[in-house]
């Protein structure tokens, strides 16, 4: 990547591609690439020399990347392989590589402190990035999701040798990966239409601890199950809300904040704030600092400063609506997908405001995930006082048959359970006159909540 002065991305409109155009651009390379559409995204990045056309034909590639001793492509398994510019570059010489190949060359040129895990590394990622970028030592990141405190999923300090990267276990992405610091946040099971089995899950994980520098850290939270095999000279460091290596000590929980102490080896920062203070950022912000630590960069009147300014990734803990007053209405929206996340969410919003009603909107993301965990996701949606399940929505799947929301919702234990179509789920809300409302799924949930706000503000 360092030899090549043109980079063409097919798929260049992905938001994960275009933190890597703008990185690669901050290091004086030629960027161009294909989409399939236009968007607010690609006339950003065509404003800031990407150079982006939309009819995915040979003859839209620049002159000046035809040529594979100058020029790298980088393409999303999104994209068909039937794709004239795609075909044409695999029978012309090139080598096009994954988005997840390339975050592995930066994390070779960088110190790279990658996040992993089945949930919680969106935000733990995000945190450590916004602490970083808050402090003298800077870092580029590259997020799964959009910070709302820049708008953007991708952070650039040039003079800074760290990166933060997302390390994604779907596809097996994150074997890519060699790690300075490596984080484990959770693992279990999913993705079994990757994987096949719970034990090939788990392996992936080991592999992505083999996978770290030498003289690196593995930071691991105290209940994963994964078997690490680290490299000589790799040390291993554990974390956890009420042990660990890292810990918290005088959790405060009241009147919608939390507060805690860090707490790890030769240090202690007292009164940290969660600038989203649901309860399993507690977790999430002491792996973070933890991980700054471990890099020896925290500096802690900085990370104090920056986690209470911390607003987290969209659609992860999402406040869109916080209305004054014991019966005022509160809207959070969360991306959580599998049952372990779904559960934490539930509970966390149950402690965040205790003794006031709690209803969930769900949607399933996935036919096999719905099936694999049907059992799970039913427990999980038995906690809330009212439950609507959406529709399962299908992402990259085929139906299968007899998997629906139906299945879920005959195995909810719970007296106000309801199927319902996303069409009218603000208006039935509306109706319900809720108190305290979740909405989550790693779908198009989201859409729905300003429809919800509008019609509970204009009754």
């Amino acid at each position: 990547m360092e030899e090549k002065k043109n980079i063409y991305f097919i798929g260049a409109g992905g938001i994960g591609m275009a933190a890597l155009e703008r990185y690669f651009l901050s290091k004086g390379k030629n960027i161009a690439g294909y989409d399939r559409t236009p968007t607010a995204l690609t006339t950003d990045l065509a404003e800031e020399g990407v150079n982006i056309t939309f009819g995915g034909e040979v003859s839209e590639i620049p002159a000046e990347m035809r040529d594979p001793s100058t020029t790298v492509v980088v393409y999303t398994p999104a994209v068909p392989s039937d794709l004239p510019i795609f075909k044409w570059f695999k029978e012309n010489g090139f080598t096009p590589l994954k988005r997840a190949a390339v975050l592995g060359e930066i994390t070779r040129s960088s110190k790279g402190i990658c996040v992993a895990g089945t949930h919680g590394k969106t935000t733990t990622s995000s945190m450590i990035a916004h602490i970083l970028h808050s402090s003298s030592t800077g870092c580029n990141a590259f997020l799964g999701g959009v910070l709302r405190n820049y708008g953007t999923n991708f952070l650039l300090n040039p003079k800074s040798e760290y990166s933060v990267i997302e390390a994604d276990e779907y596809d097996r992405s994150f074997h890519h990966l060699t790690p300075h610091i490596a984080v484990i946040t959770s693992a279990e099971p999913d993705h079994l239409d990757i994987y096949g089995t719970e034990e090939a899950y788990m392996e992936s994980f080991s592999r992505f601890t083999e996978l770290i520098a030498p003289g690196g850290r593995l930071l691991m939270h105290t209940g994963v199950k994964v078997m690490p095999r680290t490299a000589e000279g790799v040390t291993i460091h554990s974390y956890g809300r009420d042990n660990g290596d890292y810990h918290a000590e005088n959790i405060h929980i009241s009147d919608g904040s939390i507060t805690y102490d860090f707490v790890g080896p030769d240090i202690r920062i007292d009164g940290i704030e969660l600038g989203v203070p649901v309860e399993i950022n507690i977790d999430n912000s002491i792996a973070a600092l933890a991980a700054i630590h471990l890099a020896g960069v925290l500096e802690p009147a900085k990370a104090r400063e920056a986690s209470a300014s911390f607003m987290g990734p969209k659609r992860r803990f999402e406040f869109h609506l916080k209305e004054e007053g014991e019966k005022g209405h509160v809207i959070i929206d969360d991306y959580a997908h599998h049952p372990a996340e779904l559960r934490a969410s539930i509970e966390s919003v149950r402690k965040l405001y205790p003794g006031r009603h709690l209803t969930v909107a769900f949607q399933p993301h996935l036919y096999s995930r719905t099936r694999d965990f049907a059992d799970d996701f039913a427990a999980a949606l038995s906690l809330p006082d009212s439950t609507f399940l959406l529709d399962i929505y299908p992402a990259r799947e085929e139906p299968i048959p007899g998997v629906n929301s139906n299945m879920l919702l005959d195995r909810i234990d719970s007296s106000d359970k309801h199927l319902i179509s996303k069409e009218i789920l603000a208006e039935t809300l509306k109706k319900r006159n809720f108190e305290v409302l979740l909405t989550v799924g790693a779908g198009d949930i989201y859409e729905t909540i300003p429809d919800i706000i509008s019609a509970i503000q204009n009754d």
